[in-house]
């Protein structure tokens, strides 16, 4: 007791700190590292804090923050979490190395706006023995090293200096915009990618550390926390977690996403992917009496792959919740014990309950489902493709991340298809290595693409267009008639009508987004959103232009009897039979209707389109625009 009372007087003292001395072949050792004095005496330093007795420093208590690269605790101070750092590409500033420097060589020197950094160069050429009239790729170090870095006693700061000065100017929009075209990501030296500073590094369960764990694929991450090495006290402590961990993981390897890593971004993944990742969450969580709603859990899945995501959903279902789906899959609609149909046709013509009921019912129902499903309507495969083959576009050696190594041949002017199953390395190969070498050898603003040695063919095209299910864009006030170009024409006719010219009106008028015309209130958005603070915002008509989104000076103006509120509340199908002799108004409008939507309002706000829609409507814009020229089209699970 005395010896108890001492050390927590001392502890108490010593602020958390204490050393005991003990007799020569004392007990100490061999228990605890100990020290030995001038004297003889043993001595053993101890803590209750996490201080290293080496170096005295002190570290933070375990906190899981202090583990998360979204943390400023966790996060490596150099490149603040993201793994990754932008650096100048001399690919890039430099995109044909055949091209002399006096021919433009120097991308970022070619605009008129630094022409003069060119000019210095030439200007000092001569004086430093830096050829101008030869293939930029003869030049040597020395040459190379001179145009980066400058010569400060002429006054040329180099590539390395015209980057930094524009640095110093990146609050206006244009030099930022201009600064991106030249970068590329690459590690962070700090880090080597991990993301993670030193101290959340050194923390390791059987030998390993968090970024060595992160980098192991789903299955083998399985294997490792199914089979950790701990005593019984550690398993009282880690048993909730690791029963977690096992759960999520087995789902995902079950649900054939064993060979992602964990620290894949989620950008990077497959459309079905990434489904699949949101539906591990919802079954890790093990809520019971819960309402799940699934948005289309089957887009973007092969059908092999449907088949695995089926039993995860029953489970849901079995804990017990209830779960409602949108979906069209077939496998899903069989597993369904209540289906219920809306129709009979989209737009105005939908909105009706047209069947409620099984599987069974719905074979021999008379709707637009019932009749595929039973084999009563659907397209026919039989017909041989018609055939326009203009040569081919070879990718050769494709090797990211599970392509391996492959050659790939696409043969031009034809529809042709990439399939697979989910995780099989479709998007991989077109979204992250095809398309960026399309718009690299175009000299187009890109991501850097996936390793490969190289695309043939690439310069067939006059365009190329990567339409996805993304939103084309995120102003509240999009609408179908803005995003095919026809609004403008639209307006236009307005403003040349009697009424309007009487009033003095312009175009820009009949706008909703611009001041003058539209109403001020709601900023031409025809409703207004009331911060509820604690609660959920509540979305609320505008009580002063009631919905319409202009002033009343614009909608006394009317062009065959309709103003331009009514005008934008018509269908695509309604506008091209009311703009008849209008042919770029029509011809925009044909688009929409060639894609399936002649049901949509030219004034529907885009956020209230679904996925499907949104792709459709993007590929309407696409082919509004590109008509006329040789266009490679790649779709993304259209």
């Amino acid at each position: 007791n005395r010896l108890v009372e001492s050390i927590e007087t001392a502890m108490r003292f010593g602020k958390g700190k204490f050393v005991l001395w003990a007799d020569p072949g004392s007990q100490l050792e061999g228990q605890v590292p100990v020290e030995i004095d001038g004297a003889g005496w043993v001595l053993a330093r101890f803590s209750n804090r996490l201080d290293c007795r080496n170096c005295g420093r002190r570290m933070r208590a375990p906190d899981p923050a202090a583990l998360s690269n979204t943390s400023p605790l966790g996060a490596c101070p150099d490149c603040e979490g993201f793994g990754e750092r932008p650096h100048y590409s001399m690919d890039l500033i430099v995109p044909d190395p055949s091209v002399s420097i006096r021919d433009g060589a120097i991308a970022p020197w070619n605009a008129p706006s630094y022409r003069h950094e060119l000019e210095e160069l030439l200007a000092l050429a001569g004086d430093f023995a830096i050829p101008v009239d030869v293939p930029f790729s003869e030049l040597g170090p020395r040459e190379t090293g001179l145009i980066w870095e400058g010569v400060k006693a002429r006054k040329f700061g180099g590539l390395n200096g015209f980057f930094r000065w524009l640095e110093r100017r990146k609050y206006k929009m244009h030099h930022r915009v201009f600064l991106a075209r030249w970068r590329q990501w690459r590690p962070c030296p700090g880090c080597g990618g991990t993301r993670l500073n030193a101290v959340a590094l050194g923390y390791r369960i059987a030998g390993v550390n968090l970024a060595e764990l992160l980098a192991m694929p789903v299955s083998g991450a399985f294997r490792f926390i199914g089979e950790l090495p701990l005593s019984a006290w550690q398993q009282t402590v880690a048993r909730p977690v690791v029963q977690q961990l096992v759960e999520r993981l087995g789902f995902l390897e079950r649900a054939g996403l064993g060979q992602l890593s964990l620290d894949r971004t989620m950008t990077t993944v497959s459309t079905g992917q990434a489904q699949r990742v949101l539906l591990a969450c919802s079954l890790g969580s093990n809520l019971v009496n819960m309402l799940y709603v699934l948005d289309e859990p089957s887009d973007g899945l092969h059908p092999e792959n449907v088949s695995q995501i089926l039993p995860a959903i029953q489970r849901l279902h079995r804990m017990p919740n209830t779960v409602v789906m949108v979906d069209h899959s077939e496998q899903l609609l069989a597993s369904a014990q209540r289906i219920v149909e809306l129709g009979p046709g989209s737009g105005q013509a939908g909105g009706e309950l047209v069947f409620d009921g099984t599987m069974d019912q719905l074979r021999s129902a008379p709707t637009a489902t019932g009749m595929h499903l039973s084999g009563r309507r659907g397209g026919s495969f039989s017909e041989e493709p018609q055939r326009r083959r203009q040569g081919v576009l070879l990718l050769k050696n494709a090797r990211g991340r599970n392509l391996q190594g492959i050659d790939v041949s696409f043969p031009l002017g034809v529809l042709c298809l990439v399939t697979g199953v989910s995780g099989a390395g479709k998007s991989t190969l077109v979204r992250d290595t095809l398309l960026p070498l399309l718009l690299a050898a175009r000299k187009k603003e890109t991501v850097a693409a996936l390793p490969a040695d190289g695309l043939e063919g690439g310069g067939e095209f006059d365009d190329i267009e990567w339409i996805d299910s993304a939103p084309p864009t995120r102003t509240a006030r999009s609408v179908p008639a803005t995003a095919i170009g026809v609004f403008d024409e639209i307006r236009k006719l307005f403003a040349a009508t009697p009424d309007a010219r009487a009033r003095n009106l312009t175009a820009g008028t009949f706008s909703f987004n611009v001041s003058g015309g539209r109403c001020e209130k709601c900023q031409g958005e025809g409703r207004m959103t009331i911060d509820m603070q604690f609660l959920a915002d509540i979305p609320m008509t505008c009580d002063q232009c009631h919905g319409r989104r202009f002033q009343p000076r614009p909608l006394e103006v009317q062009y065959r009897g309709m103003n331009i509120h009514e005008v934008l509340q018509m269908t695509s199908a309604e506008a091209f039979v009311f703009f008849r002799g209008q042919p770029k108004i029509q011809s925009g409008l044909k688009s929409l209707k060639d894609a399936g939507l002649e049901y949509l309002r030219l004034g529907q706000p885009l956020a209230t389109l679904s996925r499907g829609e949104t792709q459709r409507l993007k590929l309407a814009v696409r082919l509004a625009s590109s008509a006329r020229r040789r266009t490679l089209f790649l779709l993304d699970s259209p």
